[in-house]
């Protein structure tokens, strides 16, 4: 029998969590200034206005944040890695950099970064068969998943599963070439503030990874937290 018996849907997820059910907000509308929790494990959808700030924060220090963000007005523009690398001609932005989507238009611009500034704009979001691989039996919480089920808790349909920031990922390459799977670098309540360039809807996993240590040394997921602004 064929591993992938039914035609591929990018909206569809292979499992569930309460990442389908449970929303920031009244469906994704955040209360101004509230800091919401996105759950161990879990993702959650936020509508961003344009001018209003995002601000994700790592409560614990050693939680990696997959985060995309896509268009309201049309999910089919999206925050994109491989367009936004060879627009600031380097890996991942720092304070003051805008990022775009795949359409090159800027969606958001990093407004400031308490970390050191360590993030990966390389690795696509964990998924069933990224766990299958490491040797994981049955269904996993994945952060692929998470973008799915917090988009259509909303009512949106992903269009697509693009590459996301990973906030404090710690996923260096070496002189060879090679990558490696490290802690991350962050501390107890470092954050990272975004402006909306147009209407939004921000996605925010708390990735699930508890086969490799980018989640700590002790490689156990916890929670973040987001808060909306006004301009």
């Amino acid at each position: 029998m064929s591993d992938f018996p039914l035609a591929f849907d990018p909206a569809r997820p292979d499992g569930s969590n309460p990442s389908a059910i449970e929303t920031l907000g009244d469906r994704g509308w955040p209360s101004l200034d509230v800091v919401y929790c996105v759950p161990a494990r879990q993702g959650r959808a936020v509508h961003v206005k344009q001018g209003q700030t995002l601000t994700v924060t790592n409560t614990h220090g050693s939680q990696v944040a997959d985060f995309w963000a896509f268009s309201a007005a049309d999910p089919g523009e999206y925050l994109s890695m491989e367009h936004m690398r060879p627009n600031l001609r380097k890996l991942c932005p720092s304070a003051g950099d805008a990022m775009v989507t795949n359409r090159r238009r800027a969606i958001l611009t990093l407004l400031s970064d308490s970390s050191e500034g360590v993030h990966d704009t390389l690795v696509a979001s964990c998924d069933i068969h990224r766990y299958h691989q490491l040797g994981h039996q049955g269904y996993h919480d994945n952060c692929t998943d998470n973008l799915r089920m917090a988009l259509a808790a909303i009512g949106v349909a992903l269009p697509q599963v693009p590459c996301p920031f990973n906030l404090w990922m710690n996923t260096p390459t070496r002189a060879a070439g090679e990558m490696v799977w490290l802690p991350p670098v962050s501390r107890a309540d470092d954050a990272v503030m975004f402006r909306a360039e147009m209407d939004l809807i921000a996605v925010v996993s708390a990735c699930p990874m508890d086969l490799l240590p980018i989640n700590g040394a002790d490689a156990v997921p916890r929670s973040l937290s987001v808060s909306v602004s006004a301009a």
